[in-house]
């Protein structure tokens, strides 16, 4: 059934559209479909950024031979 959709009913639905929000509205409903779509990917991307670590921890210096700091032999 959904397969059979072809440039014609692609067209209908259009025009129809058209007819139902008129040519002014468009823009309009286009933005604030524009903006809900980007808050919902925005907060989908928050998820998976939830799973990953934020930071690494950091790794302390290697000591030398004398067993101090980096920092010893200035």
């Amino acid at each position: 059934m959904l397969a059979e959709i072809g440039p014609l009913e692609i067209g209908g639905i259009v025009l129809l559209v058209i007819i139902l929000f008129g040519a002014k509205k468009l823009p309009e409903i286009g933005k604030g479909l524009g903006k809900g779509l980007r808050e919902f990917r925005d907060a989908t991307k928050g998820l998976t950024d939830d799973d990953k670590p934020a930071d690494k921890p950091a790794v302390p210096p290697a000591k030398d031979d004398r067993g101090t700091g980096p920092a010893a032999g200035a």
